[in-house]
């Protein structure tokens, strides 16, 4: 067996996420008869069939399901080299990757790295956003923000406190809702936003409310979907009291009765400590959040 290059494990997960040579070839920026030679070199290389063509174009075999973690924590690892190389250890500048859940990252942390841009121009900041907790030993990122503490070893992680939830509905809604605002009404006659499937969020919600995916009338497993239906008076939802402070339209529903809390914490790999671009997004992104979570308890 012939080691392939890198060249072609990035074709390679190009095509495994657009579905189709011209998609990929437009993604990394080549043509798609140089693009097919990768794969078919790829394919010669491994041994293997990676793709089957169908009427909805590529469709991955299970060979190429079963690398691609790999290839996958090949293209991290390339990426942590290129952040680590764009500047130096002494130097205000080069690349930030951070990472943090949906809501916190659209909502909570854009002031902050703006802040951070205005004094540090030189340095750039990647910002991938995922309820998935990405892995800093491999590379996926140099920061990130979590809502539960860190359980990897080798990494440098601080807490930085906790931000409460609780339910909140449009003015609007509330308006046109001719249910009482008590809990039992709110959980069987009340509009309620909520998950699609299973999550540990819904799980948490049915220790503490008899709550199940039945009692949402908007379902949606994305956090910003949720917030932009409450925000739009479709009904009740959960949001962190420092976002829905910021709108006065949005108000709390049974404030005394119902709410929980998240913890906030900064990690970051132990191996990076000595980066001076990430130590200071490390000192402001703890600042920030630190200003958060005291805007955000009940």
């Amino acid at each position: 067996m012939i080691e392939p290059s890198w060249s072609h494990y990035r074709a390679f997960l190009a095509v495994l996420q657009e579905g189709s040579l011209s998609g990929a070839a437009r993604a990394l920026g080549v043509t798609q008869p140089t693009l097919g030679r990768q794969i078919a070199e790829l394919e010669q290389d491994l041994g293997i069939a990676l793709f089957i063509r169908s009427q909805r174009g590529l469709v991955a075999t299970d060979a190429a399901k079963d690398i691609a973690p790999h290839a996958e924590a090949m293209a991290a690892a390339a990426g942590a080299i290129m952040r680590a190389a764009s500047g130096g250890t002494a130097e205000a500048a080069g690349v930030v990757r951070i990472t943090a859940s949906e809501i916190v990252g659209a909502e909570v942390l854009p002031p902050m790295l703006a802040a951070f841009r205005r004094v540090h121009p030189a340095v750039t900041i990647e910002l991938s956003l995922s309820n998935r907790v990405e892995d800093l030993l491999s590379g996926e990122a140099d920061i990130a923000v979590r809502m539960v503490r860190p359980g990897q070893q080798a990494l440098v992680a601080r807490r930085i406190g906790t931000v409460g939830l609780g339910l909140y509905a449009h003015r609007s809604y509330l308006e046109t809702a001719t249910a009482p605002l008590t809990i039992d009404a709110v959980m069987q006659q009340h509009a309620l936003i909520g998950f699609d499937r299973e999550t540990p969020f819904l799980r948490g919600l049915q220790d503490r409310l008899a709550i199940t995916r039945e009692a949402f009338a908007l379902r949606t497993d994305n956090d910003l979907a949720q917030l932009a239906a409450i925000r739009a008076g479709c009904g009740i939802g959960f949001i962190q009291h420092g976002i829905a402070r910021r709108d006065p339209d949005l108000v709390a529903v049974l404030a005394a009765d119902v709410g929980f809390s998240l913890e906030v914490w900064l990690a970051l790999h132990e191996d990076l400590r000595a980066s001076r671009r990430l130590r200071l997004a490390m000192d402001h992104l703890t600042a920030g959040l630190t200003a958060y979570v005291a805007a955000s308890q009940p």
